[in-house]
């Protein structure tokens, strides 16, 4: 029998969790195995309703009949300003992108800074001016926020977190739960980018022509996704732990497996290289401006015709589908033939990526 922890707040009581490591390692931020270890034994258990039991990019509420989506999140990348972008563009950015990917319109977010002491004015006026022209791009406003400043060697320049709500139309229903056999899985472009360029731009590596974040709002493609069909069933955008960790978690959630194609994967030859060359894996790296779409096999085509249409999709192809295999599964048949399992990130291939 495991012994019980009471919240007396509550009245509730919860299992006291067995942990593997008594101390916070950076691989519990990376998406991955331990993140998920982190959640499911630590913030799961003590903060559980339905809405975080979705498990999903956002919670999705519902107000006096108004269907409301709601996300959060915090940003630590480093280095702070890189090619194609920089932390507050990410971070207006990325919570759009998790509103979007519950099928929602987002409107507003808020902006929470941390700041180092000695953090020079300069830089926080173009991190800020970024927002404003992010926001700008994507159709939402930046409407209330906080700032905090900690001692000099107490922070890192800067840490930003974002919120954001939006707006459901009826009859939009996008979860994992709604996974099932035969869905058709398309991706909007090139994977990796953006893990690469930080890792160049920390490391130095140079290219022969120019690797960039693929930082972008999701939204307007996302909207234009659910106009053509009303049998979207699962959005994603794979951001910390990659394709590999999205698709892992949407598997597990949903108890079905996912069979995926290596050569259907879009990625630039220079990061093929790169990652060749320093030993990652790409189906594990961050990307800031790509979606993951579980569609029903007969909207398929036009949804990914619908993609291929959009700036951020013109790259757009089908990766993978639903199978009634290995549930809880990812694997993958390789440029060679074979198949392999696509497991969860057990430790931390990029820490500080977004």
């Amino acid at each position: 029998m495991s012994e019980t922890l009471t919240d007396i707040t509550a009245g509730l009581s919860c299992p006291v969790p067995k942990f593997d490591y008594d101390r916070v390692l950076l691989a519990h931020g990376g998406g991955g195995t331990l993140s998920h270890q982190l959640l499911s034994r630590v913030i799961f258990p003590l903060f559980k309703n339905r809405w975080l039991d979705s498990e999903h990019d956002g919670a999705v509420l519902e107000i006096d009949g108004v269907r409301l989506a709601f996300s959060t999140d915090s940003y630590v990348v480093q280095p702070i300003f890189f090619p194609g972008g920089n932390i507050g563009e990410l971070a207006v950015n990325g919570t759009v992108n998790d509103i979007a990917m519950c099928g929602a319109t987002p409107l507003f977010i808020s902006a929470g800074f941390i700041l180092e002491e000695g953090f020079d004015l300069e830089s926080l006026r173009k991190i800020v001016e970024s927002m404003r022209i992010a926001a700008d791009r994507a159709g939402v406003s930046i409407v209330t926020g906080d700032t905090k400043v900690v001692d000099r060697g107490k922070g890192d320049k800067i840490f930003i977190n974002t919120a954001g709500i939006g707006v459901l139309k009826n009859g939009i229903d996008i979860s994992p739960n709604r996974c099932k056999i035969g869905d058709q899985i398309l991706i909007n472009g090139r994977i990796a980018d953006h893990g690469v360029t930080i890792m160049s731009a920390r490391e130095g590596l140079t290219f022969e022509t120019t690797v960039e974040s693929d930082t972008a709002p999701l939204n307007d493609l996302v909207s234009k996704i659910l106009d053509v069909s009303n049998k979207i069933h699962v959005l994603r955008d794979p951001t910390r732990g990659g394709v590999a960790s999205a698709l892992n978690e949407i598997a597990t959630k949903a108890e079905i497996g996912i069979a995926i194609d290596e050569n259907s994967i879009p990625m630039d030859d220079q990061v093929k290289g790169a990652c060749e060359i320093l030993g990652l894996d790409p189906l594990y790296i961050a990307n800031e401006g790509k979606l993951i779409v579980f569609v029903d096999s007969l909207d398929a085509e036009k949804v990914l015709e619908a993609m291929k249409s959009h700036p951020l999709g013109a790259e757009s192809a089908q990766i993978g589908e639903v199978v009634a295999d290995h549930p809880g599964r990812v694997v993958m048949k390789t440029q060679i033939g074979s198949s392999r399992i696509v497991d969860m990130l057990s430790g931390e291939q990029l820490p500080r990526i977004c």
